[in-house]
């Protein structure tokens, strides 16, 4: 079984930056892909960003392309994202992601960390 633990949330303006972590625990050898997921209040959960189980290949939404980085250490088995440019609209919990595939569905996440951006 796999434990995801974010951290890195908080309370930002529009434009800062920032930076959120995932750390990963439990048996994720070798093959762990982990992503990042966000839910804003009353709306559904929306799919942020993604790297590969071998850290070559990454994905992102459109909503956050150019302006979000994903990195991943798959040795550490964790996994950060770089947020800059922050918008209001980019204000919801953030959901760290894990599967033992680069396909598939997600099967662990972390418990959510709040990020919310102030006009």
């Amino acid at each position: 079984q796999v434990q995801l633990l974010e951290s890195g949330g908080g309370l930002v303006q529009a434009g800062d930056s920032l930076q959120l972590s995932c750390q990963a625990s439990g048996r994720t050898f070798p093959n762990y892909a982990m992503g990042w997921f966000r839910q804003a209040p009353g709306k559904e959960r929306e799919f942020v960003s993604a790297v590969s189980w071998s850290g070559n290949t990454t994905y992102y939404g459109d909503s956050v392309k150019g302006r979000f980085t994903i990195s991943g250490d798959h040795t550490r088995n964790t996994v950060s994202l770089q947020m800059n440019s922050l918008k209001p609209e980019d204000t919801a919990v953030y959901y760290c992601a894990g599967r033992f595939s680069d396909v598939g569905g997600w099967d662990a996440w972390g418990q959510g960390t709040q990020v919310t951006v102030s006009s």
